[in-house]
């Protein structure tokens, strides 16, 4: 059986070689979860192409090709249903081509939106995810150098949540999650994206995890939370973190204290606070190093999972490790779990966090209107630096950073409405702040320059 499967694997290899199709523009996927009692309709909803907080990279800059390539959940006219799009921004010329169709996920459910990296080479891989363990899951990989417009299908094989890591001379990391049927945290080791070894269980305890991972230098962090039984994801809490120094074989805590993998208890020695003995739900955002090499985890708490002023306040905090113990420290208040944004870390020791924290047209919703965050005291204090958007007509939601994150393409994300099925476009801005650039929704020509939101 298992030659059989290796075979299969190598005729999808090159019998799925071919051009990609282009779309002519830059369109986002619409989403809900979870039908709720109104005001709210939903847990979640929204434009959701740039979903979920679990994806990461998504997109990915490169010095060689001097363009940001990027992946995102994307539609074709007129229908809500999911394709995995990929594109660059070309960082010599300011402008984009016409999105590259990789797959029809055959859904709407932006749960199984991409990641991607680079190897050494210069081929891009893609990894495009399933939502639980009876969806496929796709492994694609460039037939040319930085090149979007061919790629070949390498694997098919269920994973969901997949956070690829590349190491020269060594190969992929890759963090993901399998449905076992809880939501456990697994890693695989492969030196040529082609054969994979065997899962490795890290964490396997309650009903499973969400995690977020980020690589410094030859290290991958990964912080993680976890899910009660009873009370599952909606009672997410718990705030975890582990690292690895040596491509995944060995786990240890910011201290240095070797981990045992899997983690099967609650309390283990990876966990940073106890959140759930404070009746506290956390909600996992993303994860940066200092300029110690010191993981600092940005998250926030509530005290329940449903759309509601009365569950708040919802506080955004940083956890950082100080070489003793971690710091935990209060950033700002937004009215949704599910506002979604970055931390950025510079090399003057600025931080920098790029999030829809103000409401927007429709409040307590997912999303709203994106502010840019700026501490000059490793987090101490925060001044609201920026207000990006303003007056939007849709939420905005979801605000990603890219793999060394260019001045001019810093963080990108999509708007959409809360409550009721819309269309969603695409946007990105600099580090400054000074702009917000929409994608092209209609492109006539091959390439186009983004066009200026605000």
């Amino acid at each position: 059986m298992k030659k059989t499967i290796i075979l299969c694997f190598a005729t999808l290899f090159f019998v799925q070689a071919k051009p990609l199709a282009k779309s002519n523009g830059y369109r986002g996927i619409w989403y809900h979860n979870e039908v709720i009692d109104e005001p709210y309709r939903y847990k979640y909803s929204g434009g959701l192409g740039t979903f979920p907080q679990t994806h990461m990279p998504t997109a990915y800059y490169s010095k060689e090709a001097n363009k940001t390539f990027f992946c995102y959940g994307g539609t074709l006219m007129g229908h809500n249903q999911m394709m995995i799009m990929i594109s660059y921004y070309d960082h010599a010329t300011g402008m984009v081509p016409r999105p590259r169709v990789l797959i029809d996920k055959k859904t709407d459910d932006p749960h199984e939106t991409a990641t991607l990296t680079l190897d050494d080479k210069g081929f891009i891989w893609i990894f495009s995810n399933a939502h639980g363990a009876k969806r496929p899951a796709f492994v694609h990989k460039s037939t040319k150098p930085y090149s979007i417009d061919e790629f070949k299908l390498v694997k098919e094989q269920n994973f969901s949540y997949m956070q690829p890591w590349f190491f020269p001379g060594k190969g992929f990391l890759l963090l993901h999650t399998l449905y076992s049927p809880g939501r456990f945290l697994f890693s695989v080791n492969s030196s040529d994206g082609v054969d994979w070894g065997p899962p490795k269980p890290i964490a396997r305890f309650g009903l499973g995890h969400y995690s977020v991972s980020w690589q410094h230098d030859s290290s991958v962090g990964l912080a993680f939370n976890y899910h009660p039984d009873p009370g599952g994801l909606n009672a997410r809490t718990n705030l975890y973190y582990m690292q690895t120094q040596d491509w995944g074989k060995s786990w240890i805590t910011a201290a240095g204290m070797a981990v045992d993998t899997p983690l099967l208890q609650t309390h283990n020695v990876a966990m940073i606070h106890d959140y759930q003995a404070e009746g506290l739900l956390v909600y996992l955002k993303n994860l940066e190093f200092d300029e110690m090499g010191r993981p600092v985890i940005l998250y926030l708490t509530s005290k329940g999972w449903q759309p509601d002023p009365a569950f708040g306040p919802r506080t955004w905090n940083t956890a950082q490790w100080n070489g003793k113990t971690w710091d935990i420290r209060p950033v700002t208040v937004s009215d949704n779990n599910y506002d979604f944004g970055s931390l950025y870390i510079e090399s003057d020791g600025t931080w920098r966090i790029i999030a829809p924290t103000d409401p927007g047209p429709e409040p307590n919703v997912p999303g709203g209107e994106v502010v840019m965050w700026t501490s000059r005291d490793s987090g101490k204090t925060w001044l609201k630096a920026k207000r990006l958007t303003r007056n939007s007509p849709r939420e905005h939601s979801y605000v990603r950073k890219p793999w060394n994150a260019q001045p001019d393409f810093y963080a990108f994300w999509a708007d959409g409405e809360a409550l009721h099925l819309s269309e969603s476009s695409l946007y990105f801005t600099n580090r400054n702040g000074d702009h917000v650039w929409r994608l092209p929704e209609i492109m006539t020509g091959e390439f186009a320059k983004p066009e200026v939101a605000w």
